[in-house]
């Protein structure tokens, strides 16, 4: 693994969002960032060679353009391009793999709620052993004091995600919010509604639970302000409406042996679908 944020660019508006979004993360961090373009390969039979070689000449002049741009936006960061052939999620995975952090952008659906997240990003996503952030091309505006959300399951291991959450903050230094969702087991039935107490009881022992797994973290980042909260409900539904107030949106992937699927879980997909801010997905050690 190289320090380094790298960033997929096709010249697309999404690419260039991702890529202005990944230029402030590389300075944040003080690395290189390295701008990855794939040509899918091989071409089509359709296409003749003079012009597949016209259009591959003029993709590295866009390249060029690009890198040129980020370096006079930030002038003390160091910029590399890499254009790669074969199959974009793959190429994509692999240059993930050697990059701190990866950032990829994503389709918007204009005035509807969240964004559509192309077969790429989803394939990258649920491979690579690292971070990937999704940016939108227009991402909402975000509201005075947002700060940034973490999804947390307590009953699962989640180093890396606290380890990632705890780092993105006290780079930003801005303020992390730990969010764990909960329901009533089936077992209880009808004993909530009887008597509510029992939700309260059981919520205050998964906040209890959420605040001992986050003790260590906050004694290692003590700069770093950090809130909890367990709320009884979806996961999924939870964690979209808390990204309307956020910077930016961390969830955890867990590893799965099976050879194919986007290896994500339900709350991580309609996250990555629907949250207005960058999601960050960081996959399990």
């Amino acid at each position: 693994m190289t320090a380094q944020v790298s960033v997929g660019w096709d010249g697309s508006r999404e690419s260039l969002a991702a890529v202005d979004w990944a230029a402030k993360a590389a300075v944040l961090r003080e690395v290189p960032l390295r701008l990855v373009r794939v040509e899918e390969w091989p071409n089509t039979p359709e296409v003749p060679l003079p012009y597949a070689r016209s259009l591959a000449e003029r993709a590295e002049s866009l390249l060029r353009d690009e890198a040129d741009r980020v370096r006079k936006e930030h002038p003390h960061l160091e910029v590399v391009t890499e254009r790669a052939r074969g199959q974009a999620a793959e190429e994509l995975t692999a240059a993930a793999n050697e990059a701190d952090l990866t950032v990829l952008g994503s389709r918007g659906l204009g005035g509807i709620r969240g964004f559509v997240v192309g077969s790429v990003s989803l394939a990258v996503v649920g491979a690579t052993r690292r971070p990937v952030v999704l940016v939108r091309a227009e991402g909402a505006p975000v509201p005075p004091g947002g700060g940034i959300v973490v999804g947390v399951d307590i009953h699962h291991p989640c180093d890396a995600l606290l380890a990632f959450s705890f780092d993105e903050a006290a780079l930003r230094g801005t303020p992390l919010r730990f969010l764990h969702a909960w329901s009533l087991p089936a077992s209880y039935g009808q004993a909530a509604v009887i008597d509510p107490g029992i939700g309260e009881e059981l919520g205050g022992r998964i906040l209890g639970e959420l605040d001992d797994l986050l003790k260590p973290w906050r004694k290692r980042y003590a700069g770093v302000a950090a809130t909890t909260a367990a709320v009884m409900g979806s996961p999924a539904y939870q964690l979209v409406e808390a990204s309307q107030n956020a910077q930016l949106v961390i969830v955890g992937r867990r590893s799965r042996k099976v050879p194919f699927g986007a290896h994500l879980g339900h709350a991580a997909h309609a996250v990555i679908h629907h949250s207005p801010a960058p999601v960050a997905v960081v996959p399990s050690a």
